[in-house]
């Protein structure tokens, strides 16, 4: 199964970009061991729309069209279930064991989602109730994704 990060908005050079591109290349080498398949992340542009409800929506249409061909989805959203990294592991072994072939992980934008995509999502997850940075979400969902590959295939890297 391919995982592609679908994050609008660019992450600037940097130590963040650094730190995000560690974790990916971590989870590359180990997921494809174990059926998961680093599929790169896609970046749109931020809507430029007046309003937040318009930008959200220009934002959701966009990624909607990426999901046309049978992706899955799972959204990170502020109001989302905050899982345990065994859960989120148990999710993408059920995705891949299920045959789904590609499995899109969406950040929002500055305004976040609009609540419609939670209709085509599988799951609406998130990291905590605090506000975090989009690019600090990249990175969390990046460890997050090594860490699953480590609980899968029980590395001790996760010592719970």
């Amino acid at each position: 199964m391919r995982i592609v990060i679908h994050a609008v908005g660019r992450m600037k050079a940097g130590p963040e970009a650094d730190l995000c591109d560690r974790y990916i290349d971590r989870f590359r080498r180990a997921g494809s061991q174990l059926g998961l398949q680093f599929g790169g992340i896609i970046e749109p542009a931020e809507s430029r729309a007046s309003s937040p409800a318009q930008r959200k929506r220009e934002e959701a249409d966009r990624l909607l069209s990426y999901l046309d061909g049978g992706a899955r989805l799972i959204l990170l959203d502020e109001d989302g279930r905050s899982l345990a990294s065994t859960t989120f592991a148990d999710a993408l072994a059920r995705h891949r064991d299920e045959g789904d072939g590609l499995l899109v992980l969406a950040i929002g934008g500055p305004d976040g989602h609009d609540r419609s995509l939670r209709t085509h999502a599988d799951l609406v997850m998130s990291f905590g109730t605090a506000t975090f940075p989009h690019q600090i979400v990249r990175i969390l969902l990046a460890e997050q994704l090594y860490r699953a590959t480590t609980i899968l295939s029980g590395h001790p890297y996760h010592r719970a």
